[in-house]
């Protein structure tokens, strides 16, 4: 199963989406111009634009509208990677350098800024109220949810609620916002537009469960990062807090809060992590979000779009990067 595959029903629009995105860079200031395509034209897996596109196509299939908002939709995520990685000192991004390490934090951050604006911008231009809403919604959250992990980083007493309560502020937010305003833009029932919206929330849950797996058994080259990095950074993901359940009496978050950001320290505990069956319960959790996402889709009428939304949810806890 390839992502390419659970796409078919939507190739015209992600097409039309990449036409735009790549659209955005051609402007006349080559100081803007270099950095704007040297984000925009990387080889993402649009798997939220592909989202919008795939909600919207259950009713009402409108490329006139649906096209504006998942491109709005990748703009904001990429807004987001620009910040992220200009917060964390990021060195690589989808295997390439990150935009703070070649034109420095002060660009990242700025451009970060212009590409919400390009995708408020394409908001607007829908006229669609209550979906200006939901992407306002979804920009304070995500917001709110890089400051508490940058300001309770290196803090080593979080539990699971805390953590679901991150992720789902730094990435399911943004899923949820994707599919929600697809199905609003395709006048889906209000039955239909909240099971997708659930269906977005428990997809984007699975999907950064997985990616912090993936920081634990993932390599560099696959997924453009160093192994490790979040705990490096300070923060705290669902391996090591359920390694600090099952082993209290190794006080993990002692040693780890006495040696802040120690490459030794983080080894260690990633090799505590791999050498138990931690990993597999965090697949099983991921499995969990995602089984629930294909429940929510149950009542939606059965069409290439569901069935390509099915093959998504198996797709996020399957990948490998």
């Amino acid at each position: 199963m390839s992502i390419a595959s659970i796409y078919e029903p939507v190739q015209e629009g992600l097409r039309m989406v990449d036409d735009k995105l790549i659209s955005f860079a051609r402007v006349d200031f080559p100081w803007l111009a270099e950095p704007l395509a040297y984000v925009l034209e990387s080889s993402g897996k649009r798997v939220r634009p592909g989202i919008t596109l795939l909600a919207g196509k259950f009713f009402q299939y409108d490329l006139d509208t649906l096209v504006p908002m998942a491109t709005s939709i990748e703009l904001f995520h990429n807004a987001t990677l620009v910040h992220d990685d200009a917060v964390d000192n990021a060195m690589l991004r989808r295997g390439k350098t990150a935009v703070n390490s070649l034109w420095g934090d002060g660009v990242a951050v700025l451009l970060g800024d212009y590409l919400f604006s390009l995708a408020a911008d394409l908001v607007c231009s829908i006229g669609n109220f209550r979906v200006m809403s939901m992407f306002a919604k979804t920009l304070t959250e995500i917001s709110g949810g890089q400051l508490r992990e940058t300001f309770s980083a290196y803090g080593w007493n979080q539990n699971r609620e805390s953590y679901y309560e991150q992720i789902y502020s730094k990435t399911a937010s943004l899923f949820a916002a994707a599919t929600g305003t697809g199905a609003v833009l395709s006048d889906a029932p209000e039955e239909a537009v909240a099971a997708l919206t659930s269906y977005g929330k428990n997809l984007g849950m699975a999907f950064q469960v997985i990616d912090d797996i993936l920081d634990f058994i993932g390599n560099e080259g696959e997924m453009g990062k160093p192994v490790g990095s979040d705990l490096l950074q300070g923060t705290l993901t669902l391996p090591v807090i359920l390694l600090m359940e099952q082993r209290p009496q190794d006080n993990i978050q002692q040693s780890l809060a006495e040696k802040p950001g120690d490459q030794e320290e983080v080894a260690r505990v990633i090799e505590m992590v791999r050498n138990s069956s931690i990993l597999e319960e965090c697949y099983q959790i991921a499995g969990s979000f995602s089984s629930q996402a294909c429940r929510d889709l149950e009542a939606l009428p059965q069409n290439t779009s569901r069935g390509s939304l099915l093959d998504l949810a198996d797709y996020v806890v399957e990948r490998r990067q």
